[in-house]
C-alpha cells in the first residue's frame, strides 16, 4: 500500500476555481490521507477597493459558491474565511492540525510576497508549503533562449512554445479519482482545534454585504459565472471558433472566446483550452490556430513579468521613461468617462464603465489614444484599467498598455500611431457598436457616425444635431496630436542617446 507523505493538508484556493483539471490540488490528494480545502476572500485585497460595488468580487463570491457546491459533490467540502490571507492560512492550517499546505503559483509581485509571508509562517509551524504550475503552460525558466536569457521578442518565444509543447504540458489533472480523500465538515468536525485559531473560518460563505461589498450588474447582464459558466462560454465558441481569426477585429460581432475573466479566476483550465486549439489547429482551423497564440501571448507577458518585476512601475525599455508626459487631468477625465467627441474612443471607454469588458481590438485603439493623442502616461490608463477590467490580470494588463504606449518588449514602433476615425471605419463600418454605447449619435448616417465633426451642417440641421450641444466636439486633433507625440518620443530618444 502506498504511504502518503501527509496524514493532512489544506489546499487554498486562490486563481484557480474550479474542482477539476488543477494542479495542486491533484498533487495534494495524491500525497496526503485527507485534504482541507479553503478559500480566504483576501481584506488586504478587499478593503482597498475605492468602489465597492465590484463586479470581480461578485464574480468570485458566485464562483465560490459554485466551487463549494462541487466540492460536496465529490464528498468533500469548502472552509471560507474573510481575513487578512498571510495570516488567515497559517492560523487555519494550525487550527486544521496540517502538515502541508498546498496551492498554485501566483506570479504577480504583491502575490508572491504574500506568499513568502506564508510559507515564513507555516515554517515556525513547521509546516511544508508546497506550489504548483497551474495558471499557465509554461512559467519562469521553462522557455529561455540558447542563451540563457528571458525572452523579449513574441515570436521566438511563440516558436519555443510550440517546438516544446508536447501532450504532457496539456493533460488534465484528475480531481474525481482521487476525491475520497477530500474533508467533509463531518469528518473535521471532531478534531478542528477551532478555539485555537484567531481567524474565524467556516463552510458557510459571507454575504457580500458581510464583507462591505455591494452588487452590481453583473447578474442583469446574464454573464455565467463559476466553472458551470466556462464551460458553457467554452462550449458556445468551439462552434465559431473556426472564424475566430477574422470575427474577433469587429467589437459588434460575436466574435471573442468571453473566458478571459474564467482564466483569470481559473474557472476554466488553461490546459484544457490550449489543448482544445492545438487540436483544431491540427485539424486545419485558422481561428484556432490565431486563439493559440493569444493564449500563448497570456504566458508570455507572465514570462516578462516573471524576469522583470520592474515592469509594474516602469517601461521595459528605460530609454522611453525620460517622455515628458502632458498628464493633463481634464483630458483623463474625458478620456475616463467617454466624452473625448470620437465616437468609437467613448464607446470603447462606456462598455468598460457600464460592463467591465472592453472588445481587445478597442483596448488598443483607447490605449493608443490616451497615450499618443493626449501624450498621457501609459500607467494612468493601466490603473484605470486594473480598476474596472472584470479580466484584470497585472501581466497581461501591464503588457498590453506598455505595447501600445510603444515602451514594452515586442511593442509596436513608436511611430505607429492609431488613427481612431480608419480603426472606426474599418471595424465598426455600420457603426453598429458605437450606436449600442454612444446612442447620442445614433441618429447620424453610417458614414457621418464615425466623425460627427465632419458632417455637413445642413445634414445635421436637418436631423436636429449639433456637435458640442447634443455631442463634444474632439477634444483634440488627431492629426495635429500625432506630430506632437511623435516630436516628444524623438526628443526622449535623442536624449537618451546622447546621454
Amino acid at each position: 500500500m502506498l504511504t502518503r507523505p501527509f496524514a493532512r493538508s489544506l489546499f487554498w484556493f486562490r486563481r484557480d476555481l474550479r474542482a477539476f483539471d488543477n494542479a495542486a490540488l491533484h498533487a495534494a490528494l495524491l500525497q496526503s490521507e485527507r485534504v482541507f480545502c479553503v478559500f480566504v476572500f483576501d481584506r488586504q485585497i478587499l478593503d482597498a477597493l475605492e468602489d465597492r460595488a465590484d463586479r470581480r468580487v461578485e464574480f468570485i463570491w458566485e464562483s465560490v459558491l459554485e466551487l463549494r457546491s462541487a466540492l460536496r459533490a465529490l464528498g468533500g467540502d469548502l472552509w471560507i474565511a474573510h481575513a487578512v490571507a498571510s495570516e488567515a492560512i497559517p492560523a487555519i492550517a494550525c487550527a486544521l492540525s496540517v502538515d502541508a499546505v498546498f496551492t498554485n503559483h501566483d506570479y504577480e509581485p504583491q502575490a508572491k510576497a504574500r506568499d513568502e509571508r506564508v510559507c515564513e509562517a507555516l515554517a515556525r509551524q513547521q509546516i511544508e508549503f508546497k506550489t504548483h504550475k497551474d495558471h499557465v503552460i509554461f512559467e519562469k525558466d521553462e522557455l529561455l533562449t540558447q542563451g540563457g536569457k528571458f525572452f523579449s521578442v513574441f515570436t521566438p518565444y511563440k516558436n519555443a512554445w510550440l517546438k516544446r509543447l508536447e501532450a504532457f504540458y496539456l493533460k488534465a489533472y484528475p480531481v474525481a479519482k482521487h476525491a475520497k480523500r477530500l474533508a467533509d465538515a463531518t469528518q473535521a468536525s471532531a478534531d478542528i482545534r477551532v478555539s485555537s485559531s484567531s481567524v474565524g473560518f467556516s463552510t458557510d460563505i459571507p454575504s457580500l454585504d458581510a464583507m462591505g461589498v455591494t452588487r452590481t450588474n453583473l447578474r442583469e447582464m446574464n454573464f455565467p459565472t463559476g466553472a458551470s459558466g466556462g464551460e458553457a462560454l467554452l462550449g458556445d465558441f468551439l462552434k465559431r471558433i473556426d472564424r475566430y481569426d477574422e470575427a474577433r477585429n469587429f467589437p459588434a460581432l460575436k466574435g471573442p472566446s468571453y473566458l478571459s475573466t474564467h482564466l483569470r479566476f481559473g474557472t476554466v483550465s488553461i490546459r484544457g483550452l490550449a489543448r482544445e486549439a492545438w487540436t483544431r489547429w491540427q485539424e486545419g482551423s485558422r481561428g484556432a490556430e490565431v486563439w493559440l497564440s493569444e493564449l500563448i501571448w497570456r504566458d508570455f507577458y507572465a514570462h516578462i513579468l516573471h524576469h522583470n518585476p520592474r515592469v509594474v512601475e516602469r517601461s521595459f525599455k528605460p530609454e522611453y521613461d525620460g517622455i515628458a508626459w502632458s498628464n493633463d487631468e481634464a483630458l483623463f477625465a474625458a478620456w475616463r468617462e467617454g466624452r473625448t467627441g470620437y465616437p468609437i474612443v467613448d464607446a470603447a471607454m462606456r462598455q468598460l464603465n457600464q460592463t467591465g469588458y472592453m472588445h481587445n481590438r478597442l483596448r488598443m485603439v483607447a490605449a493608443s489614444f490616451l497615450v499618443k493623442d493626449l501624450l498621457i502616461d501609459w500607467r494612468w490608463g493601466e490603473a484605470y484599467f486594473a480598476a474596472k477590467l472584470n479580466d484584470f490580470d497585472l501581466s497581461a494588463n501591464n503588457g498590453g498598455w506598455q505595447w501600445a504606449a510603444s515602451t514594452g518588449c515586442d511593442a509596436q514602433p513608436y511611430f505607429r500611431i492609431f488613427n481612431p476615425l480608419s480603426q472606426s471605419e474599418k471595424f465598426d463600418a455600420d457603426g453598429v457598436f458605437i450606436r449600442k454605447y454612444v446612442p447620442e449619435v445614433a441618429m447620424l448616417s453610417n458614414k457621418d457616425i464615425h466623425a460627427p465633426w465632419l458632417t455637413s451642417p445642413v445634414e445635421l440641421r436637418a436631423r436636429g444635431f449639433a456637435v458640442g450641444r447634443d455631442y463634444p466636439l474632439p477634444i483634440v486633433d488627431h492629426a495635429r496630436a500625432r506630430e506632437a507625440t511623435l516630436a516628444e518620443f524623438k526628443r526622449a530618444l535623442n536624449q537618451k542617446t546622447k546621454a
